[in-house]
């Protein structure tokens, strides 16, 4: 039978926060593949767990998984940490988590900290609604585009940057989504957390003047509901009737359904629009 992936996640901070679950599991999987085995041994020296480590990471991922599923498969359990929180959250976990589904290897997941759910919380932002979107991309034109998408999402947005990069995401951040509200948080956990609910300008003034320093988690406000129906009313009044028809038309509505929606957009009856069209005919 083939052994189990467990999937650990670690403390981002605090030592505190290490569940003894994961202690257990640690110590009696046959191996711990971790992202910098120079940084997870002080973990589990701490924790007194001498479980053999091998290293996987963003530059092996692919080849290790294959190597580490070969284990698996042969019956060995294997553990997967990160350097801090959840594994597989902007981490090469995923891949070999991917390869474990498509080998029938079991996966389970042993929760506890995470830095995005950890700040989302203590944002004061909505959580109801919210999306991850982890670091911007590195491409300038792919980042663009990732920033487009933000520009019109509802939701509460989480990101994370590092702090050389800060004051270019906050520049950008602010030319794309123009003033919202956005919580920074920084060392999450540890002696010296900060918790800055603002708004992404007066983040950005502070942080011109002050050195950013730690990684840090930025909570951004979405585009409120209102003022997307605002934009959308403007967009139709821009439109013709037989245009704002046809934006429907063309997305597979029937001639029924498109001139219902119309109407809605445009708060007036259905038979108004009807008429207006077959008066045009």
């Amino acid at each position: 039978m083939a052994g189990t992936l467990f999937l650990c996640a670690t403390p981002i901070g605090n030592l505190g926060d290490m569940t003894p679950r994961v202690v257990e599991t640690l110590q009696n999987v046959d191996v711990i593949a971790a992202e910098d085995t120079r940084n997870s041994i002080k973990l589990l020296n701490h924790f007194e767990i001498h479980t053999p480590m091998t290293s996987y990471h963003e530059y092996n991922k692919v080849e290790k998984a294959k190597q580490l599923i070969g284990q698996l498969l042969a019956g060995q359990n294997i553990a997967l940490i990160t350097d801090a929180g959840t594994p597989a959250i902007s981490d090469p976990g995923e891949v070999l988590v991917q390869m474990c589904h498509e080998s029938g290897v079991p996966v389970t997941s042993l929760p506890g900290p995470a830095a995005c759910i950890t700040a989302l919380t203590l944002s004061g932002l909505s959580t109801r609604r919210f999306c991850f979107e982890g670091f911007l991309p590195a491409d300038k034109k792919e980042k663009k585009q990732v920033l487009e998408e933000l520009k019109t999402e509802s939701r509460t947005m989480i990101l994370y940057e590092a702090p050389h990069h800060l004051v270019r995401t906050l520049e950008e951040l602010y030319e794309t989504l123009g003033q919202r509200k956005i919580t920074l948080c920084r060392e999450l956990t540890k002696k010296f957390e900060t918790v800055m609910p603002t708004t992404i300008q007066e983040a950005l003034a502070f942080y011109q003047n002050e050195e950013p320093r730690g990684e840090y988690v930025l909570v951004v406000e979405g585009k409120s509901i209102e003022e997307k129906r605002k934009e959308e009313i403007a967009s139709w009044e821009d439109m013709s009737i037989e245009e704002h028809m046809s934006y429907y038309e063309n997305q597979g509505m029937d001639n029924k359904t498109a001139m219902k929606q119309v109407a809605k957009d445009r708060g007036v009856g259905k038979r108004e629009i009807y008429q207006y069209l077959v008066g045009k005919e």
